[in-house]
């Protein structure tokens, strides 16, 4: 131990200097904008490529369960492409009568038409080539639960079509907002983040408020801004209010859990349990909006929205 403090005792000059050097270089970045962009772009790009190893890694221990869980979807997915096609089909048991057998030989066989091509997200039928919003794919290579502030990361980028602000969403609901994209990478803010909200509103009666994360259960958040008027039923659905053009509306978030009226409040405090199961998300979708520029434009003229303001 003496000789370990010998041996930094004599490098202190060195020591010292990285130091500043570490120091000067973050002060640098963070008071400088186009600085602080370039920075978080590179750093984003080189933390996408470690992170998408140790996902390759991961995946190839876990090839079972994965296979497991993309036959399940596939399965949902193929059940909403094609419909049933018995529906005119005579049970096997009835005798088919002599007059109507020949009849039948000449008739040709019509296959049951396709449905659309849809994906449902969310208990909310997408179209896969919708113009007005169409769907990236995406694996999540990273995923953090347990911080105030929790982010993913995704194996697209800029490449992709991806670019800061677009919607993410999963098979069961909406998981949250693209922040920071490189050329083949992107990170996500969570919905598990205190900064992230999502207009959202009841299904049953349509109530609008804002979905915020409580900080602490990642399989609960709080609506927020309902008003005590409100009639509410423990099991009601929440989904996306469609009030702002990152998500599609009725995109499904989770149920109400609980309720409580607040003796000094004019609101609710409602607990919602959310759908997405963020301990186990391995494939996303990124939804890339309607044109939002003219609608800002007007309402940043009406004074509807501040100048640079976003909706949540």
């Amino acid at each position: 131990m003496r000789n370990l403090f010998l041996f930094l005792f004599r490098l202190r000059g060195v020591l010292v200097f990285g130091l500043l050097e570490v120091i000067s270089l973050y002060l640098y970045v963070t008071n400088n904008s186009y600085q602080r962009a370039a920075f978080f772009s590179s750093a984003n790009a080189y933390a996408g490529v470690v992170l998408e190893r140790r996902s390759q890694i991961i995946d190839y221990f876990h090839l079972a369960e994965m296979n497991q869980q993309l036959a399940v979807e596939n399965a949902s997915l193929r059940q909403q492409l094609y419909p049933p096609d018995t529906v005119d089909r005579e049970a096997d048991s009835v005798a088919v009568p002599p007059d109507r057998a020949d009849s039948l030989k000449r008739v040709r066989y019509q296959p049951p038409a396709a449905r659309p091509d849809t994906i449902l997200l969310g208990q909310q039928r997408i179209a896969a080539r919708d113009p007005s919003y169409p769907l990236i794919p995406a694996r999540v290579i990273n995923n953090t639960l347990r911080d105030v502030d929790n982010y993913l990361t995704l194996n697209v980028g800029s490449a992709n079509g991806v670019r800061p602000g677009l919607g993410v969403v999963a098979a069961n609901g909406v998981v949250g907002r693209v922040k920071v994209v490189s050329a083949h990478y992107a990170t996500v803010t969570s919905l598990l983040h205190s900064k992230t909200s999502i207009a959202s509103k009841i299904k049953r009666d349509g109530t609008f408020g804002t979905i915020r994360w409580l900080g602490d259960d990642p399989t609960h958040a709080s609506l927020e801004n309902v008003l005590r008027e409100t009639r509410l039923v423990k099991g009601d659905t929440v989904v996306t209010s469609g009030y702002n053009a990152v998500f599609p509306e009725g995109i499904f978030i989770g149920t109400i859990d609980s309720f409580v009226k607040e003796p000094d409040k004019n609101f609710w405090t409602v607990r919602v349990r959310l759908n997405v199961n963020f301990a186990n998300l391995n494939y996303v979708y990124v939804v890339t909006p309607r044109p939002q520029a003219e609608r800002d434009t007007v309402e940043v003229r009406a004074g509807a929205k501040p100048k640079g303001g976003t909706r949540p």
